[in-house]
């Protein structure tokens, strides 16, 4: 469940630390309010970033309807495991190592 806290902008700003550091935490988020009306809404980078993209795709008509095809392919059982795809496309037992590319950049120093 997602914890949603509703505070004034004048209180946010005394607390402004607490709360970036607050909204780190999956699901938690901060809805500021000025004269009792909901103004802004205060989450995670990760959180904003993931929200985006899932309304990208889901405002996409094609990707959708590739989404629910692949959904109703599954239904009838019309896929292939992982060792089938390996094996269709002649891989034998080599382990695969799947990895995401790291987000930190590193920088090589130059002799001289």
């Amino acid at each position: 469940m997602r914890a949603k806290t509703t505070i004034s902008i004048s209180e946010a700003r005394k607390k402004i630390f607490d709360i970036a550091e607050e909204v780190q935490k999956p699901g938690i988020y901060y809805t500021f309010t000025e004269k009792g009306r909901p103004k802004a809404v205060v989450m995670s980078y990760e959180e904003f970033d993931s929200l985006m993209e899932t309304l990208e795709i889901m405002s996409n008509p094609k990707i959708m309807k590739d989404i629910r095809q692949a959904e109703a392919e599954y239904k009838l059982g019309k896929y292939v495991t992982l060792d089938e795809l390996k094996k269709e496309l002649g891989y034998g037992n080599e382990a695969f190592l799947l990895a995401d590319k790291g987000k930190k950049k590193y920088k090589t120093k130059r002799k001289k």
